[in-house]
């Protein structure tokens, strides 16, 4: 007897390989390339071979899951399963969402393709939402629209260590990149999952810190006034190669929000930590509908 639904998400979640299996879930490891030769995260490259080789200045790229490798993992999966519901990474930070929406329409329904403008730990609280859906015996298309439509109930602020990354991949200006390292500016990146904008700026990680965490005050006071005062927000902490700081943050956002569910404090993924390099520090919130 098949199982209903089928939960497919990729590496960007910050879930892990041994996770996935715990959760029954699938993880897509997304692909790199290293000088000219494919990885796989969490595969054949993890988090301490990656940040040596970034270190190292060589060559890094990030790719997507070909359309084959989708189509092949999706037709074996319903072999087993009724329905798929697969949760990429925001369309608004990779081509992956779009690709596979177009591919699922060979799949007559039976695979719902989210885009939900979600990436790391706000893209993981999803697939916690829709386990939770799973469980309570919801369709897959019941799920694909209850996350798309609760896509804006989450905000993302990530402080850089430095900006000799962004500098690299061409998302900064040489000589505003040498500026703020010369002055030890601390940029920090606000992000609803389309995009990431320039928030503040910082000449210290502890003025950083309180500066992120003010702004997440002011819109659970404001546009996520009503999930907030119901106990249905979550905050979880994401880092690059920092988790000792990242654990020093979690305990600081406990104190300054002790109503919010804390959830994750996970590294970012690696398609997100080669544009930013080591060091950095993000705060997220999200919804979640289903907490106890």
């Amino acid at each position: 007897m098949k199982n209903k639904v089928k939960i497919i998400t990729d590496s960007n979640s910050g879930i892990l390989q041994s996770e996935a299996d715990e959760l029954g879930i699938f993880v897509i490891p997304m692909p790199f390339t290293i000088n000219e030769k494919e990885y796989l995260e969490e595969i054949t490259l993890n988090q301490k071979s990656f940040y040596k080789m970034l270190k190292d200045d060589v060559d890094i790229s990030t790719s997507q899951p070909s359309p084959f490798y989708l189509e092949e993992l999706w037709t074996k999966q319903l072999e087993e399963n009724e329905e798929i519901v697969y949760i990429p990474m925001s369309s608004g930070l990779s081509g992956t969402c779009e690709m596979a929406q177009n591919l699922s329409l060979k799949f007559d329904d039976k695979v719902q393709v989210v885009d939900n403008l979600r990436i790391s730990v706000t893209q993981k609280e999803s697939v916690f939402e829709a386990i939770e859906l799973v469980k309570r015996g919801k369709s897959a298309k019941e799920i694909k629209e209850y996350l798309e439509s609760t896509k804006d109930k989450s905000s993302i602020y990530i402080m850089l260590e430095t900006l000799k990354y962004l500098k690299k991949g061409g998302r900064i200006k040489p000589a505003a990149a040498n500026l703020a390292t010369m002055l030890r500016i601390k940029p920090i990146l606000s992000s609803r999952g389309d995009k990431f904008d320039l928030f503040a700026k910082s000449f210290s990680v502890v003025v950083g810190k309180k500066k992120m965490i003010q702004k997440i005050k002011e819109e659970l006071m404001d546009e996520f006034k009503d999930e907030y005062e119901s106990g249905r927000m979550t905050v979880s902490v994401a880092h690059t190669q920092n988790y000792d700081k990242a654990l020093q943050f979690k305990e600081e956002i406990e104190t300054e929000l002790p109503k919010l569910k804390f959830h994750f404090v996970d590294a970012l993924s690696l398609s997100v930590s080669c544009h930013i390099g080591p060091g950095a520090l993000a705060i997220a919130i999200a919804v979640n509908n289903f907490l106890e």
